[in-house]
């Protein structure tokens, strides 16, 4: 089956993926990105301005401009939501929040503050249509995700909408799908439970928030390394959980004193990131030849 996802067929082969964020939400911007290097492209939700119609406008510009490189329709786009994942009734009450992104026609989600089991299940339910049963015994309630607006995503990913209702679920939980979901486990809150929330069947990533981990512990300027040993702690408790779960781990590494390409050696080498932001195509191109990936990307 061809992928429509990129990331999907990266992940499968235990690929380093190399992350930008998106330049701006109109179509124009997204002509510009079409061709990007990078394999994904995230907006920030949680933060910013909730935009999806400037987020469907960027996905049509990718489209229109495509394929890409790789013979993509697109690069794989995902974003955060403006709500969090702390109580599964956050997740339900927002869940309108995910339905606007997913018709946009982005490719997955980065929820925030994952601080439960139960509300990361309601995240996955809250991705997926009604009438998909994969992963009901295993406890992900039915889909909340309803009928109607499929024609304008199956569009951007050029496919019927009979075929996008289908394909539109979590990989690998449903083998088929297309989506990719993902969490910030990423606050003191969330470490005691950090394998039963990575365990939840329909996710495919997740990370571990350093900003927010430092905050947590009371250092709101620990974002970047050197990391306390409590903080180096929490990395690695995110990270082991990511690990039980086949999770593919989401570490940047931006130390003073090194390197862009240096610190990308680090989170992909030392800490086993897996997705990782580089600002830089040649040192992207460098460590996909080191990983055994070839052109076009």
């Amino acid at each position: 089956m061809v992928r429509i996802n990129k990331c999907i067929e990266l992940m499968e082969q235990d690929q380093a993926i190399f992350s930008i964020p998106g330049i701006d939400l109109t179509y124009e911007a997204g002509l510009e990105m079409s061709q990007t290097w990078a394999d994904m492209i995230q907006f920030d939700f949680e933060h910013r301005g909730f935009d999806v119609d400037g987020l469907a406008s960027f996905m049509k510009g990718l489209k229109d401009a495509g394929p890409t490189p790789s013979g993509h329709q697109t690069p794989t786009v995902i974003t955060t939501v403006p709500s969090n994942c702390m109580t599964p009734e956050e997740v339900q009450y927002n869940a309108w929040q995910i339905r606007h992104v997913l018709t946009a026609g982005v490719h997955g989600i980065l929820h925030t503050h994952a601080r439960r089991e139960d509300a990361v299940r309601m995240f996955v339910a809250a991705s997926r249509y009604v009438h998909q049963q994969i992963g009901r015994e295993q406890g992900i309630p039915e889909g909340i995700r309803g009928s109607g607006g499929q024609k304008e995503p199956a569009a951007l990913w050029g496919i019927e909408p009979g075929e996008y209702v289908e394909r539109a679920d979590p990989w690998p939980l449903n083998p088929n799908g297309e989506l990719i979901l993902g969490l910030k486990i990423e606050d003191k809150y969330c470490l005691p439970d950090a394998d039963k929330i990575a365990a939840v069947p329909g996710l495919s990533f997740a990370e571990w928030g350093p900003g927010d981990m430092g905050m947590s512990h009371g250092k709101p300027d620990d974002h970047d390394p050197p990391y306390s040993d409590e903080m180096n702690n929490a990395r690695q408790i995110v990270k082991s959980a990511c690990d039980k779960s086949n999770l593919s781990f989401l570490c940047s590494w931006h130390e003073e004193g090194r390197t862009e390409e240096e610190n990308a050696r680090h989170a992909l080498y030392e800490i086993g990131a897996r997705i990782l932001h580089v600002s830089d195509p040649k040192i992207a191109e460098v460590l996909r030849k080191e990983m055994g990936r070839t052109m076009p990307w």
